[in-house]
């Protein structure tokens, strides 16, 4: 019998074909017991939980100039930044959803508190640094939640960052507006 294939049809027509059972024997000439089944992979995760004595994990996130130190731990899903709430400190709503998209991506809102300090930069470096501060800490609170922080690229360091003003310029690249006369 030939099992040479040659279309997408026969394909299909080899995949919903039955499997016949093909008896095992053993050295003794008898059936043998069927295969055990396969081994049970553990869901556990790879990495260990790291949290500090006072239940927390940390974590640093940085961005453009800006650096987040972030503490997570269990709570009501209050954000304090520098001291203050994120809804002072965070006025715009676009950086507070910034800062919530981990959480968002994860399903965890409202789950944990965040306490966080940042430095440098403006406000819209100062909340990626803190998003991915969070990010950080979270993986390191929950670890079998950074395939999907890390497949939605919250754990990456964004390391894009103003480019340097060169001499004879006016800025990065502009010139000097150019006079004839």
């Amino acid at each position: 019998m030939s099992d040479n294939r040659q279309s997408l049809s026969d394909l299909a027509a080899l995949a919903n074909q039955p499997v016949a059972a093909t008896p095992t024997t053993d050295a003794a000439g008898g059936e043998a017991p069927a295969a055990a089944p396969a081994p049970v992979v553990s869901t556990m995760p790879l990495r260990e939980q790291i949290i500090d004595k006072q239940g927390r994990a940390y974590a640093t996130g940085r961005r453009k100039d800006a650096v987040a130190r972030v503490w997570v731990k269990p709570g009501t899903g209050k954000i304090t930044v520098n001291g203050r709430d994120q809804e002072v400190y965070f006025a715009r709503p676009t950086l507070r959803l910034v800062i919530n998209q981990v959480f968002g991506v994860t399903e965890r809102e409202g789950q944990y508190d965040v306490i966080c300090t940042v430095k440098g930069g403006g406000l819209s470096g100062q909340a990626g640094a803190v998003k991915h501060g969070i990010s950080q800490a979270l993986t390191k609170y929950e670890p079998i939640l950074r395939a999907p922080v890390k497949a939605a690229g919250f754990l990456t360091r964004d390391s894009r960052t103003v480019e340097r003003k060169k001499y004879g310029r006016a800025k990065a690249r502009r010139s000097f507006q150019f006079s004839k006369r």
